[in-house]
């Protein structure tokens, strides 16, 4: 603006110095001398220095001095000057405005500093009252609402003092908005029931501890002698003692082995551990230990061969090794001690071939197992559509004593065993977790169900054998020889 007044007033001193200028030199001698010619830029070039064009003529007078005197009128059209002075007031009063505008300005930027270092010190208190634990007066929520009230009604003045929209002004005061709201519900939270909240929190720790404390304390469990079945039951496993790798190396990852159960000598320890080939089909190869100790030690007391056995079900009992022939539906029952077949036997109706063998586990269509009450086994009939089908066995004569079909899928679950006339399922839940999920008791045909977590070093559990002497199951696992305590309902 000052730079348009300034322009203004230099053309209009430059206009009249050069019109006087000329009329004085000019007609210095005559009165009647015509008077130079006014002109005007060419419309073409816009030029002042073009041929001139007479515009008009103005007479004079001599003084007394002799100085020639005239007056030239430069009309509106040429040069507005009265406009000119109109722009410069309307010019000099824009300025006074925008300088009281902008001082406002840098007042109110001052303010919307301090506005803004305001919410962030109440946010910082809300903050603070959200996370402690301690229990606020209707004080302390009073004085923060009148900081919050004073805030909003100085916000509220400076966005009706500015024209237009301001973003930094519409923030703030959806801060302090949502601050308020905030308040009030901590408020409504806090009134008459923080403390009893917090009585309550103290309790429950107090009750937690306790728990806490209960559950690391060792408990015994309750003694039942080996053999006996006056308990109600599994209740629990332990954790798994890795004894170690079977004998014949990694490779070998389906097999079997435990620890045999002779009712006439409980006591006697005998051990058996038998890998299947690799195929994971052949039972070829067994080895007998006198002694746990032996075992880790790799000390077996003889190793056998046999010509052939199928699958992972062997199990020992009384210094006899019964397996499934191979290919078959014959069990086998040898005498460990002679290396010899004793007795072969057709299971009626028993589906092999690997038609029914256990989820992840091939050809274990038939399985052995032992309890207190002597040899059972476990498979499927195409009768049965592939449930699974217990069957007491005479163990001299390999006769089929008693037999109960259950509705439990066999190929669904991964392993079975018996305890106390119980048959026990599992399956997997992960690759590190199995789990006892499926029962049936075959003192009264009922079957339900339980839930008891086994942990387990690889993926795959190929044979569980329980031994009622020292009630453990014993658990090959990927070609891991793992070991678990029983504990029994009292």
């Amino acid at each position: 603006m000052k730079h348009t007044q300034v322009a203004v007033l230099l053309l209009m001193q430059s206009m009249i110095t050069l019109a006087v200028t000329k009329a004085a030199t000019e007609g210095s001698l005559h009165i009647d001398t015509t008077l130079p010619y006014v002109t005007q830029p060419s419309k073409v070039t816009g030029n002042l220095h073009t041929s001139p064009k007479l515009f008009t003529n103005v007479s004079g007078s001599v003084d007394d001095e002799g100085t020639c005197q005239c007056s030239v009128y430069l009309p509106d059209t040429t040069f507005p000057v009265q406009k000119a002075e109109q722009l410069e007031i309307i010019a000099a009063t824009l300025t006074k405005k925008f300088e009281i505008e902008l001082s406002q300005v840098r007042e109110y930027s001052k303010k919307i500093e301090l506005y803004q270092q305001q919410i962030l010190n109440l946010t910082i208190k809300v903050q603070h009252m959200e996370k402690s634990s301690i229990s606020y007066t209707e004080l302390d929520f009073q004085l923060l609402k009148v900081e919050i009230n004073d805030l909003e009604r100085l916000v509220t003045q400076l966005k009706f003092s500015l024209v237009g929209s301001n973003v930094v002004v519409e923030q703030i005061y959806l801060e302090i908005t949502n601050l308020t709201i905030l308040v009030n519900e901590l408020e409504s939270l806090d009134k008459n029931n923080i403390l009893a909240i917090r009585r309550q929190i103290v309790d429950l720790q107090k009750r937690l501890k306790e728990c806490e404390e209960g559950t690391n304390k060792t408990t015994v469990p309750p003694y039942f002698p080996p053999g006996s079945c006056i308990h109600r039951g599994l209740l629990n496993v332990s954790q798994p003692y890795i004894a170690k790798l079977n004998w014949r190396g990694f490779s070998y990852k389906y097999g079997s082995w435990g620890r045999d159960y002779s009712p006439s000598d409980p006591e006697n320890e005998v051990y058996w551990v038998a890998p299947l080939n690799t195929d994971g089909r052949y039972l070829e190869y067994y080895r007998i230990y006198s002694s746990f100790d032996d075992l880790l030690l790799f000390k077996p007391m003889y190793e056998r061969r046999i010509t052939y056995g199928e699958g992972s079900g062997a199990a020992l009992y009384n210094n006899y090794l019964y397996y499934h022939a191979y290919n078959s539906r014959y069990i086998v029952k040898h005498d460990i001690r002679k290396n010899t077949m004793v007795l072969k036997k057709e299971l009626l109706n028993a589906a092999y071939g690997n038609r029914f063998s256990y989820a992840g586990v091939s050809w274990q269509d038939i399985d052995f197992a032992v309890d207190e009450s002597g040899l059972w086994v476990i498979y499927s009939t195409e009768n049965n559509m592939g449930n699974i089908v217990i069957s007491k066995l005479n163990d001299t004569t390999l006769d089929v004593l008693n037999t109960w079909q259950t509705r439990q899928y066999k190929p669904s679950v991964s392993n079975a065993f018996m305890l106390c006339g119980i048959l026990y399922a599992t399956r997997p839940v992960n690759t590190r977790k199995e789990e006892i999920f499926y029962m049936y008791d075959t003192s009264n045909g009922q079957e339900g169900s339980i839930s008891v977590i086994m942990d387990k070093k690889l993926d795959t559990i190929q044979s569980i054998d329980y031994n009622p002497t020292d009630q453990k199951l014993y658990v090959y696992n990927d070609g891991y020889l793992l070991r678990y305590d029983v504990t029994f309902q009292p």
